[in-house]
């Protein structure tokens, strides 16, 4: 079973997946999750729970990784294991997943907290 948990920072979702993405509940229940976070400019899907993908799941990252570029929505997988990263690879000779590596993910954080923060001055 797929556990999904979103949180947000400012304009960014960090949604993290814990469990297997091998059947269609888990991949529709990803889709869920993704598609509530259309108001976001940067999604960023933690995979670090995640511990197998199969066809369903990786079919339904590649749905979401086109969603999100039509929407101009960044799109970022972060720290799969080794198992789901070779998945991934794979399909990436077709696809163009982005992975985004830990120091990435500092600075995107560091962003979204900035802005979030940001109180403007009345005019």
């Amino acid at each position: 079973m797929l556990k999904v948990q979103a949180d947000h920072i400012g304009s960014l979702a960090m949604i993290e997946c814990g469990g297997r993405i091998v059947n269609s509940d888990a991949a529709f229940r990803l889709r869920d999750a993704v598609l509530c976070e259309g108001d976001a400019s940067i999604i960023v899907l933690d995979l670090t729970e995640v511990t197998a993908l199969e066809g369903g799941g990786l079919g339904m990252l590649v749905f979401l990784q086109r969603w999100a570029h039509d929407r101009d929505i960044r799109m970022k997988l972060f720290n799969p294991r080794q198992s789901v990263l070779w998945r991934l690879e794979r399909a990436s000779t077709l696809y163009e997943f982005e992975f985004a590596s830990l120091a990435e993910m500092t600075e995107i954080l560091g962003r979204a907290e900035a802005e979030s923060s940001f109180v403007p001055l009345a005019a």
